[in-house]
């Protein structure tokens, strides 16, 4: 029996290459049952006439097919459903038809209702993105990725591609990261001082779940990245929040029973403020007279477009009190999830048996990909093109502020991605951000970041790591208007 022409057709919108989706639209139909083994398939003219494909097209899709095993060549009868194609579940799906149990019973343990910052999925479709910590499309190198990414998937890179590293890492990249990322904010690391994480964040839940107890207490910046402070209600500790200056964490302003401080003292998050070197050596010296730990979070660093960055805290350190948190998903993309921790051994040590029992390590190939793109100077050529654009856009974004005189916060002594902003009292950012919105302009507004049962309601974050600069005045000029709307009203 032949399967008829008409029985495929291109969904509008979708996803990949017209060569994936007849391969995957062939796949589906032998999955889901509707075509069967020994059925004939159109030929490849047919199938490209009816769908306004290139007749090569639909022969390579059947030449993946066939090497999978999905299809069969017979002679010059055509193709077939193979007899060795994967079978169709024999039993229906199905859903429950109710429920008995009460789940507001059976958790044990909440997660949701954090205060967590969201972005819109669809942000890129906004004509003035003003927020943090997307990729910008026009500024990253794909095409070298996509090199590296068909490097690290060939033979000779077999083993780090499918290996089970179990409590491991890839040693190409640690060794990168000990032998020229960590030097270049003076830091130096052995292997077993190193642990690879996906991102930033699990960094820092790893090191919350490592070093924090009911009984232990935990300090943050006030105001600070909602997450983690999100990961610190989860370990049940005590928890205090410093509000920070224009210089970031005030060290006299810890509490006495203080267990381990999480600070942000390169960038501070969210106001960009930069700890001087005088409070830096201040905080180590008082955690090592009153014996606390200190989790230094140094995102950001590589911007550092309008003068160098200050020295990491850990390099200043000479007792192993700091633990450090780095990544590469904010100066790379987002979803590549990859940081590491860098720590004394024995944290480490413990770190990597947590990580093991929950997710081994991150994927091999995105690790030796990664190491590609570093080894091969891509990485810091990425860099420079992001500093040239970002001081470009931070320029016309200064200009814009100052010319329609919008109140800036912070905004980072040697550069970052964005500006902390102040708004009227009485101006609730939260209705500001919903507003503009309906004139495609994006604000984070900044309520998550406060601790507090009323945290301030008029600060906001704006970022220009996703905004091209031409349009970064007219984007202010519409926020501008907003707000003066408001003081009017």
């Amino acid at each position: 029996m032949a399967i008829p022409t008409e029985s495929f057709f291109l969904q509008p919108g979708a996803e990949g290459t017209l060569q994936m989706q007849i391969r995957q639209m062939v796949a589906n139909g032998i999955l889901e049952g509707r075509f069967r083994p020994g059925e004939k398939l159109p030929s490849s003219r047919k199938l490209a006439a009816h769908l306004g494909v290139s007749r090569i097209t639909v022969t390579l899709a059947y030449t993946d097919l066939l090497a999978d095993d999905y299809i069969a060549a017979r002679g010059r009868s055509g193709y077939f459903v193979s007899d060795n194609a994967p079978e169709p579940p024999s039993f229906p799906a199905r859903s429950p038809d109710r429920t008995t149990v009460d789940w507001s019973r059976a958790i044990g343990q909440r997660f949701t209702g954090l205060d967590m910052h969201t972005k819109p999925a669809d942000w890129a479709s906004y004509r003035y993105p003003f927020i943090y910590g997307q990729a910008d499309p026009t500024l990253f190198d794909s095409a070298n990725w996509r090199l590296c990414g068909l490097e690290a998937l060939g033979r000779k890179d077999f083993d780090a591609l499918t290996t089970d590293y179990f409590d491991s890492d890839d040693p190409q990249l640690i060794d990168f990261i000990a032998r020229q990322t960590l030097p270049r904010r003076g830091i130096l690391a052995k292997p077993d001082e190193i642990l690879l994480t996906l991102g930033a964040q699990n960094a820092l839940w790893l090191t919350a779940q490592v070093l924090l107890t009911q009984r232990r207490s935990a300090a943050i910046e006030d105001p600070c990245y909602p997450a983690l402070r999100g990961i610190l209600q989860q370990s049940r500790c005590h928890l205090h929040a410093i509000p920070v200056d224009r210089d970031g964490l005030p060290p006299e302003a810890l509490p006495r029973d203080t267990d381990v401080v999480f600070t942000t003292p390169s960038h501070q998050c969210p106001t960009s403020a930069t700890m001087p070197m005088a409070r830096r050596h201040a905080l180590l010296e008082r955690a090592e007279a009153e014996d606390f730990l200190i989790v230094e979070d140094d995102y950001e660093f590589e911007m550092s477009f309008l003068k160098p960055p200050s020295p990491a805290l850990k390099s200043l350190d000479r007792n192993g009190r700091v633990i450090y948190v780095g990544s590469f998903s904010k100066s790379l993309f987002p979803g590549l999830r990859l940081g590491y921790l860098v720590g004394p051994a024995p944290f480490i040590r413990e770190a990597r048996a947590l990580r093991a029992s929950v997710l081994r390590h991150p994927p091999g190939h995105i690790q030796r990909t990664t190491t590609y793109f570093l080894s091969r100077g891509h990485y810091d050529a990425l860099v420079r093109r992001m500093g040239r654009a970002y001081e470009d856009r931070r320029r016309v974004m200064e200009r814009a502020l100052h010319d329609h005189g919008l109140t800036v916060a912070g905004s980072g002594s040697f550069g970052g991605s964005s500006f902390w902003m102040r708004a009227p009292e009485g101006v609730d950012t939260e209705v500001l951000a919903r507003d503009l919105a309906r004139d495609s302009v994006l604000i984070e507004p900044g309520a998550p970041f406060f601790s507090g049962p009323e945290p301030p309601g008029n600060f906001y974050r704006l970022a220009y790591s996703s905004i091209p600069a031409p349009r970064i005045t007219e984007g202010i000029s519409l926020l501008a208007k907003a707000l003066a709307s408001r003081r009017c009203g």
